[in-house]
């Protein structure tokens, strides 16, 4: 209850017993005058009940609830709530604040972080009748971090935030609480997230005042960031776009000829935002030349954005398709795509020596073999369906690398291998093969028996999915000169894409084809004979080590639970492959296998689906985090942020781009990076050394693969310890020379006394 305009009284029941504390509020201004009052009105028998009653309205203000507090100083960061106006009024409009302010090199975020980071974010409690609008966003900077770039800002940002209070505005408290929830994320080398709870009260009023007070240091503070909010462009004024298959330019009007300006997207994936953003004036404005970002597979509809102009003047565009008054972009580089072309075509040719396709060769020779007594025609025909299983193979990849790239997906050549059904599926064909090679079963006799004119027929299919086998178990591994081509060809056009992968098929195809084509260079083959019977069990051999190989890496992705479902189908196969050769040619047979070979497929997909767990890999000697100093010769895991920070501390750094499931990798590491020699010039070179294990799909081993030009593995780069200096990448087969020549191209290392730890 009010006693009077300086006192108040108020009785809480105590929640556990019959107490009734009295709390006593009074104002330091009137506290003497109050006494002084009383004692005079007050009979001396009743003054020592006023000095109790005076006593505790002294001592109340000590325990009562903490004030809101409008202001919170974080890690690196000071955080204010401004609300300018000390009175509300119904339907008054006004303008708030968050104010940032950073400690030298540390940021906050712009609506649009760039490549890494998050904006801040308020979540409101206001008064009853009062709405805030959404956070506005003034012109940021361009951060650069190494590779990457950030859009945000630097030592203090205001973030204003229009507030407006409603015409039937009637507060039923004397004071309004204005208060937020705020997180953000403050970032130097490191990133730090911080969240506040602010509050700031404000008089409240029923009516207008006159001339209601306003804190005016706040009111400048929001207004000079107000004032640089972009623009919406004039409607006077037009931004259009064009494409390149690398860059766009974009052309905004302004009414006059502009020397240069800054693009910040405002959405993410479409510009490289690293990348430099060359200006030409034109008469009426400006042309921008940005670069694509290297995952953005179409244009899109609007290239929505701010563009920041010499003078400071900031518009919010959204640019339309369209034709530009003087395109700047540079053309189509078409020796860029010869030349990828041709690295794809060299590439394919060499894949055939590659250890992934070591198999599949036991597998063409012998089709050669078989086909060297036929006429020259049906030798080209076989070697052209060849060639189509090859083609068609790899369209289909590049097809669903496409698509999946077009919704989102960060996937690169060889993705196929990391995941477990398919490599389930994969080993039990390979496995089902090997038994019909080891002579369970003739594949040819259950097929044939549907009558002589199916005969042909079935040779043609077999030399066709003799291509698809060798493209498939060719993939997991990238040949000298395939992994820039297919970086290249993923990184632009449909049309590119599909050109290099094309020429990559071919590459692969055409030892076989030019045998078809000039038979006389099979003579050296041995002539048909009882032998071939013993090669074909032969060729089992290096199929079913095939299959191992497999099963390894199908267990170190889905582990030991999901293998004895795929073993149980390998059961199942071998069962099948009973039926077949016990009962050849048989309808009945045949339609047993058939089910049985359903059930085998069944039993593998339902055990990678429901025993399957997530295996972490294991690519470094050392433990992650670790806060003790690294030998240079232990093989770190990769993770963008170590990366970053080693470069930052001045220290190169060599990282690995390996897969369990790519056998060239595993040759690189066992022959090459483990010897002895190589070792000592890694560890006298001072470099980290990181392995990007890219086993199971990894978006952040993927982007920095892209980044690199490349989609697949084996990579090998060499970062300088300078950020700013590109990386250097190996070609994927390796020589001793090849690494140490690089390492040799490294400053040599200053000893000091202060050591450089992990990150």
């Amino acid at each position: 209850m009010i006693l009077s305009d300086c006192l108040r009284l108020s009785i809480v029941q105590h929640s556990s017993a019959d107490m009734f504390p009295i709390h006593i509020e009074t104002t330091p201004a009137a506290y003497n005058n109050l006494q002084t009052i009383l004692m005079r009105l007050l009979p001396p028998s009743s003054r020592c009940v006023l000095s109790l009653v005076v006593l505790i309205a002294a001592i109340a203000p000590a325990y009562a609830q903490p004030a809101p507090q409008p202001t919170t100083k974080a890690a690196h960061v000071t955080v204010t709530l401004l609300v300018p106006p000390a009175q509300l009024a119904p339907g008054e409009n006004f303008t708030a604040g968050l104010d940032f302010t950073m400690e030298p090199g540390w940021h906050v975020y712009w609506i649009n972080a760039g490549d890494s980071g998050e904006p801040p974010a308020a979540k409101w409690n206001l008064p009853p009748g009062v709405t805030a609008d959404a956070m506005q966003f003034p012109p940021p900077k361009r951060l650069p971090l190494g590779p990457l770039m950030d859009f945000g800002y630097e030592d203090d940002v205001v973030f204003p935030i229009p507030m407006h209070v409603a015409q039937d505005f009637r507060p039923a408290q004397p004071q309004a609480t204005f208060a937020a929830h705020v997180t953000w994320l403050v970032c130097r080398e490191v990133c730090i997230p911080g969240k506040a709870d602010l509050a700031l009260a404000r008089t409240a009023w029923s009516k207008p005042a006159a001339s209601p007070d306003v804190d005016a240091a706040a009111q400048n503070l929001i207004a000079r960031f107000q004032s640089q909010l972009p623009k919406p462009l004039p409607t006077t004024d037009t931004a259009t776009f064009s494409s390149t298959p690398k860059t766009f330019v974009l052309e905004v009007h302004t009414g006059s000829k502009q020397s240069s300006g800054q693009f910040f997207p405002l959405d993410q994936t479409v510009i490289a935002n690293a990348a430099p953003q060359p200006a030409q004036a034109t008469p009426n404005g400006v042309q921008l030349t940005l670069t694509k970002d290297e995952n953005l597979q179409a244009p899109p509809q609007n290239l929505n954005g701010l563009l920041e102009l010499p003078n400071g003047t900031a518009y919010e565009i959204h640019a339309i398709p369209g034709t530009l008054a003087a395109t700047t972009g540079p053309p189509t580089d078409f020796s860029a795509i010869l030349g990828a072309t041709a690295l794809a075509l060299i590439g394919g040719i060499l894949l055939n020596l590659m250890p992934c396709v070591f198999p599949v060769l036991f597998i063409k020779g012998l089709s050669l073999v078989q086909s060297s007594q036929q006429e020259r025609s049906n030798l080209r025909a076989h070697g052209w369906v060849y060639t189509l299983g090859i083609l068609v193979s790899f369209w289909a990849v590049v097809a669903v690398l496409v698509i999946l790239r077009a919704a989102g997906q960060q996937l690169g050549w060889g993705f196929q291998f990391q995941s477990p059904t398919f490599l389930a599926l994969m080993a039990m064909l390979l496995f089902f093969l090997g038994l019909a090679l080891a002579g369970q079963f003739e594949i040819g006799l259950s097929i044939t028996s549907a009558g002589g004119s199916l005969a042909q027929k079935h040779g043609y299919t077999g030399s066709f999915f003799t291509g698809v086998l060798a493209m498939v178990v060719a993939t997991p591994c990238t040949a000298p000169f395939m992994g820039a081509a297919i970086g290249y060809a993923l990184s632009h056009s449909i049309a590119i894409s599909f050109t290099v992968f094309t020429a990559l098929a071919l590459g692969l195809a055409l030892p076989y084809l030019a045998l078809a084509y000039f038979p006389g260079w099979a003579r050296i083959l041995p002539k048909p004979g009882a032998w071939m019977e013993v090669l074909k069990q032969a060729v089992s051999i290096p199929i079913f080590a095939t299959v191992i190989w497999l099963v390894w890496v199908f267990t170190q992705i889905a582990g030991s639970s999901a293998l004895i479902g795929l073993l149980a189908a390998f059961l199942l196969l071998a069962v099948a492959g009973w039926f077949l050769g016990r009962w050849p040619a048989k309808a009945a047979a045949t339609t047993i296998a058939a089910l049985i070979l359903i059930t085998a497929i069944t039993t593998s997909v339902w055990s990678v689906r429901n025993l399957a767990v997530s295996i972490p890999s294991v690519s470094a000697q050392g433990a992650p985090g670790s806060q003790l100093p690294v030998p240079a010769s232990v093989w770190q895991p990769f993770t963008p942020s170590l990366l970053t920070q080693y470069r930052t501390q001045g220290k190169p750094v060599f990282i690995d781009f390996t897969a369990s499931w790519c056998l060239s990798c595993q040759v690189n590491e066992r022959l090459i990076l483990d010897r002895a020699d190589v070792q000592q010039h890694l560890r006298d070179s001072g470099a980290a050394l990181l392995r990007a294990d890219w086993t199971n799909q990894d978006p952040d081993i993927t982007q920095t693969l892209a980044a690199l030009g490349r989609s697949g593995v084996p990579t090998y780069a060499l970062y300088p310890a300078d950020p700013a200096a590109p990386p250097h990448v190996l070609p994927e087969v390796l020589t001793p020379g090849i690494v140490i020549n690089a390492l040799a191209t490294l400053p040599t290392p200053q000893k000091s006394t202060a050591q450089l730890t992990q990150p």
